[in-house]
């Protein structure tokens, strides 16, 4: 049930009835409402439209409604408020509005706060005891053009030769310290689309209950006394029965004036809106998650632009997602999904993060932990298991270098398949679990595309191309974009998907797939089949992988949540190495999906065509992404090439592909070499740093058997964990 059948329900069998009590300045609702009696505060700037929404909000609530400016300054003070600032000044009479406010007391009102009041603390710490606040957060146009319109030039608190939109910068700092629940107005937004929004902000910040997970394998059929919310995903991982965790709601939908608000905003203003919308405030504060969003997208990204879009050929564009510290896509999630897991963890317990890699997303898990700090540091250990003949050596070399802490990447003599396998063993062995859990006092969880929060965080970039190709005037908003991505695990391409479920007009995702072509085969036959098939090395050994994980959120998504289906599918998998896929269901894949593959001589020869054309440098795994779009793309709209990772973290292939001889066998000089033949991008900085530290001695390897990675997790164990007495 809604919230206004709810209170529309309690208001039959009792109305609300309003006395003033001007002596206490105190306003009471004498029935209950699902708020157990709190107010609800609509906090902005002045031109928000406070007033205005809090009567409509109101009236459909059927609550009162109270303005903090007509209802309790002026008949306090026996004055209007205009005469009060002009009698005392601008400090002076925040402090008498801040003393008279510390002095009310209201219970189930909608109350409309004055822009100023955030200003002092005393006031709005008094004011949230019994409220929840509601920020209406809307665009700095429209309150602009709304203050022109009231010929309002000056507001409390701006000083001379302050202008307005600075004065109106600095005041978001402060709603946005104070806020419970943001309502983010699109551009144009009327105030009854304003109300309508706060009404449903409200009604989802109560329903916490109805923002819960359910695994891709069981649906809704768990227990009903056990509810898993985004704080539990993040820390578990993976499911239970073995199954992906995905919002058992789906994804909200955004409207379009709230797509063209956030045009003009930069990436880490991009990611808060759009995390706040997926992310319940009871799981993590907005406060909490806007802090964190700017810390993983700071200054530890070369570019302010976070993951640029550029121009590459015709209507080929290229997206930059290498400009994080360890040069790969996975930055994007992983400087993000270690303080999310951090202020998840429950208290006395620690937590040994298990990943297998097939490159990039090792040494990435180890620089997002690694900026961890104090007690959160002490209780989180990251072990990374990667292929030792699977992954590039500046991989390796990056990997190696994080000794700090409790951090460690082991090589395994066998494959990525191998090494994911074995640690979705370790979490379905709830005797193993146990045993550590009792020993240790430590926990199992995971930092691989399988967990949640490393996928969530990727839409935000699929998004955020979106518009910035709308800002650059490339497209208008609804024009349709494809988007072409090297794919392994899928998790790339399942957030792109995603991405569209929001609103992004993004018409097809096109899957490039290397000769380990398995993605590329099922998405075009409806069957997936292992058997016989070996693993082959390639140029592109981040998308070297037979067993794709995130393809069971994609069938669970295609089929209607259909998580009996999935179970069915991936058991068969593990039991026959193969499935088909029932009929129709692959005709709505392939709707919104295309696939194709790329040999390796089609992929080397990508990278010298293009730097010979341009000037420009890409990857191999972005080259696999350049000749299936070249193939498959129609030419009608914009097509996006996700560039997963810098060019020098695979340079031998590079200098291969560009024909050069006599190369050098430093890593070191090796991209210092290709960053001279390249017109664009720059060789990167952290990943030169990091290579420097000559992070590679004492490597070893484990045997390929899955008893002595077990005994591995434990001998980490040992070392970074106290034992349990």
């Amino acid at each position: 049930m809604g919230l206004l059948s709810t209170i529309q329900i309690s208001l039959r069998t009792a109305r609300c009835r309003l006395c003033q009590l001007p002596t206490s300045k105190s306003w009471f609702s004498t029935k209950s409402t699902p708020l157990g009696g709190k107010n609800i505060l609509l906090m902005g700037p002045p031109g928000a439209g406070k007033t205005t929404v809090g009567k409509i909000v109101a009236n459909k609530l059927g609550l009162p409604a109270l303005d903090v400016d007509d209802d309790i300054l002026e008949p306090a003070w026996k004055m209007p408020v205009a005469t009060k600032l002009a009698e005392l000044g601008g400090r002076r009479f925040l402090e008498e509005e801040g003393w008279t406010l510390s002095n009310f007391s209201a219970s189930g009102c909608i109350v409309s706060l004055t822009g100023s009041n955030p200003l002092h603390g005393e006031a709005m710490q008094h004011l949230k005891q019994n409220g929840v606040v509601v920020y209406l957060d809307v665009d700095s146009r429209d309150i602009l053009e709304r203050l022109g319109r009231m010929e309002v030039n000056r507001i409390v608190g701006q000083e001379d030769g302050v202008s307005m939109r600075d004065i109106l910068l600095y005041r978001k700092q402060i709603y946005e310290k104070w806020l419970d629940v943001r309502v983010f107005c699109g551009m144009g937004d009327t105030v009854e689309e304003v109300a309508e929004k706060v009404l449903k902000a409200v009604e989802r910040y109560l329903e916490h209950d109805e923002e819960t997970y359910v695994s891709t394998r069981s649906g809704g059929s768990e227990s009903p006394d056990r509810k898993t919310y985004f704080s539990d995903v993040v820390i578990e991982g993976l499911a239970a029965d073995g199954g992906l965790y995905v919002p058992k709601k789906g994804f909200p939908d955004v409207p379009k004036g709230e797509w063209l608000r956030l045009i003009s905003m930069s990436y880490p203003e991009r990611a808060s809106v759009l995390l706040e919308k997926c992310i319940h405030p009871l799981d993590v504060s907005p406060l909490d998650l806007r802090s964190m969003v700017f810390k993983a997208y700071g200054d530890n990204f070369s570019s302010d632009r976070v993951a640029p879009v550029k121009h590459l050929v015709k209507n080929q564009y290229i997206q930059e997602l290498f400009h994080g510290p360890t040069a790969s896509f996975k930055d994007l999630a992983l400087q993000l999904m270690p303080q999310l897991f951090a202020h998840c963890l429950p208290p006395m317990c620690n937590f040994l993060i298990l990943v297998a890699t097939s490159g990039d997303t090792g040494s990435a898990v180890l620089s997002g932990f690694s900026r961890l700090s104090g007690a959160d540091r002490h209780r989180t250990g990251v072990l990374v298991f990667f292929p030792e003949e699977g992954v590039s050596e500046v991989q390796k070399l990056q990997m190696m270098s994080f000794r700090e802490g409790n951090a460690r990447a082991v090589s395994v003599l066998s494959d990525f398949d191998f090494c994911q396998k074995s640690i979705k063993r370790m979490f379905g062995e709830s005797g193993l679990t146990g045993h550590l859990a009792v020993e240790y006092g430590t926990v199992l969880s995971t930092a691989n595309s399988i967990n949640w929060a490393r996928l969530l965080p990727q839409v935000v970039y699929h998004s955020s191309c979106y518009l910035d190709l709308c800002r650059d005037g490339v497209i208008n908003f609804g024009d349709p974009l494809d988007v072409c991505i090297p794919t392994g695990n899928f998790g790339n391409a399942m957030s792109a998907l995603y991405a569209k479920q929001m609103g992004i007009p993004i018409r097809k995702v096109i899957c490039a797939s290397n000769h380990n072509r398995v993605v590329s085969d099922f998405l075009s036959t409806g069957q997936y089949d292992l058997q016989g098939r070996p693993l082959l090395l390639s140029h592109s050994p981040a998308i070297d992988i037979l067993k794709s994980s995130n393809l069971e959120r994609f069938i669970h998504h295609v089929s209607g949540g259909n998580s009996r289906l999935v179970d069915d599918l991936f058991t068969h998998l593990d039991a026959q190495k193969r499935f088909q896929l029932p009929e129709g269901l692959l005709g709505r894949m392939q709707q919104e999906v295309q696939a194709g593959w790329c040999s390796e001589e089609d992929c080397l020869a990508a990278v010298q065509e293009l730097h010979t054309q341009t000037g420009y440098l890409m990857d191999t795994h972005t080259a696999v992404a350049k000749v299936v779009a070249d193939r498959l793309q129609d030419g009608s709209c914009p097509t996006v090439l996700c560039s997963t990772a810098h060019y020098g973290k695979f340079a031998p292939a590079v200098f291969k592909a560009l024909q050069i001889q006599n190369v050098p066998p430093d890593p070191v000089e090796q991209l210092e070499q290709l960053g001279a033949a390249a017109s664009e991008p720059a060789a990167h900085g952290e990943m030169m740093r990091r290579l420097r530290q000559r992070g590679g001695s004492g490597r070893r390897a484990l045997q390929a058997d899955y008893s002595v990675l077990v005994e591995e997790v434990e001998s980490m164990m040992q070392d970074s964990f106290l034992k349990v007495a």
